[in-house]
């Protein structure tokens, strides 16, 4: 013989109220934001450029492997904040190239600014064109491979951002 079932429904709690099923959390955000992704990698792309450039020129040497680090950085922002739109990886990619680049150029007046004895700054702000021109003076193939790095890094890291 079975014992009779509480009002409840429940077997187990004898005289207990019934207990409200709690709320549904909310829906995840709809990350597909081109604006918003767009601005993080650009953020990204600019601090990972500073942190590239202070880092060589601290060591005052080219890191290319960290071109890798700072490609991943700006595309991981980018999908991360801007979903699956398929101009992100690109854009990543195209904004990683523009962070390797400026992150060489601190490097090379950091470098700069130590021999002649002037801040950094001043050389990289009154003096861009010999920055530059320094710059296409050391090119060699593996700067135009640490690029290439940095641009897949960025794209591989938006497609796994966004999933």
């Amino acid at each position: 013989m079975s014992q009779p079932v509480p009002p409840s429904g429940n077997p187990f709690a004898e005289g207990a109220a019934p207990q409200p099923y709690p709320a549904a959390p909310p829906p995840a955000p709809v990350r597909d934001n081109v604006g918003l992704g767009l601005l993080a990698a650009f953020v990204a792309a600019l601090a990972a450029a500073a942190a590239y450039g202070g880092i060589a020129g601290a060591v005052e040497r080219e890191i290319g492997w960290a071109a890798v680090g700072v490609g991943f950085v700006v595309g991981f922002a980018a999908g991360k904040v801007g979903g699956t739109n398929p101009a992100l990886p690109v854009a990543g990619a195209v904004l990683s190239l523009g962070a390797v680049y400026l992150g060489e150029l601190i490097l090379l007046a950091i470098i700069g600014g130590k021999e002649l004895n002037v801040p950094a700054t001043e050389l990289f702000l009154d003096h861009f064109d010999v920055i530059t021109a320094a710059w296409k003076e050391s090119l060699d193939p593996l700067t135009f491979l640490f690029f290439g790095l940095a641009a897949f890094a960025a794209f591989s890291g938006a497609k796994k951002a966004a999933q």
